[in-house]
């Protein structure tokens, strides 16, 4: 619903391009799209651009910051799709991929686009065999592959992708028995939530895993997305009211994203850091207005950039 203020779809698209060029100029590292076809929280016939369109675009748009998906939904494509799509938008980008992968949650879009709707724990084994199908995909010249879920014979994938050894593997989810398993056996990256004290909980559990299958869990990146919203001035936070996606009251809100001034929200998400984050992918929920992610840019970076040198 971020576009709802825009009435003519080509105006939207004209304002998606305006704010990616200027995350660039900003000199923000990366940029996020997220891979759904209805509106969230609720289905509501509003524009929703579809994400490896998007990034496909924005990458001939932009030069240097890296693009990234939270996250892609593994039962939308055949993982010998994906490999294709994200191998080409790697190139086309010149290694500026990230690719954020997720077992999917949305059941009205799973039944509104026909996709069978599994159960969790087999949507999470079928983003474990597609990591798997897709990383093979990205390096070797023929792949032959069966699984439980999907199965392919001499799959080929060209041109690679220009990262190496490949591009990053972010896999979002907050299970703790399968999904961060799967980011200790498979992923460069996790992505979950939470309070700090949540955040540290699920990094102890990754940790065990990673212990479990002799991963080094100082190898994988752990990182956050939440809403921020970010003003010069106290007052006109707590006067501009809840811009929950959820539907949360304000002080919930607040309490759970980076809400704030500036000052606030960097000593927000140094308590993070404290706790083992290393990368903060922030939902800017006043976009598409651009005060919070030049704030986020000029205002919170350096800061927390100075604290963490």
């Amino acid at each position: 619903m971020d576009l709802v203020s825009i009435p003519d779809p080509v105006d939207k698209w004209a304002k998606a391009v305006e704010v990616a060029k200027y995350a660039e100029e900003l000199n923000l590292d990366s940029l996020w799209v997220y891979d759904h076809f209805h509106n969230f929280p609720n289905p509501a016939n509003e524009t929703v651009f579809d994400a490896w369109t998007v990034l496909a675009a924005i990458s001939q748009t932009t030069s240097r910051i890296k693009l990234g998906q939270m996250v892609t939904c593994t039962p939308y494509r055949e993982p010998s799709l994906t490999a294709k799509i994200t191998s080409n938008l790697d190139v086309m980008s010149n290694g500026r991929l990230i690719w954020g992968v997720g077992a999917g949650w949305y059941e009205h879009e799973f039944v509104g686009y026909g996709y069978r709707f599994p159960s969790p724990a087999e949507r999470i084994k079928m983003m474990e065999e597609a990591i798997e199908i897709v990383t093979a995909m990205w390096s070797q010249q023929n792949v032959n592959y069966e699984g439980r879920f999907y199965s392919m014979k001499g799959g080929q994938c060209d041109p690679k992708p220009v990262q190496r050894p490949r591009p990053q593997v972010l896999i979002g989810g907050q299970g703790e028995q399968l999904t961060l398993r799967a980011v200790a056996r498979l992923g460069d990256a996790s992505n979950f939530g939470g309070t700090p004290e949540q955040f540290a909980h699920k990094c102890t559990v990754l940790r065990d895993h990673c212990r479990d299958l002799g991963r080094d869990y100082d190898e994988i990146q752990k990182t956050i997305c939440g809403e921020v919203v970010l003003r010069e001035d106290e007052k006109e936070i707590v006067d501009g009211g809840s811009r929950s996606v959820q539907g949360l009251e304000f002080e919930e809100w607040r309490s759970l994203n980076f809400v704030g001034t500036p000052e606030q929200v960097a000593e927000k998400m140094q308590a993070y850091i404290d706790q083992g984050c290393t990368a903060f992918y922030p939902w800017c929920s006043d976009y598409p207005e651009t005060e919070s992610v030049r704030l986020l840019a000029e205002k919170v970076m350096p800061e927390v950039r100075l604290a963490n040198s």
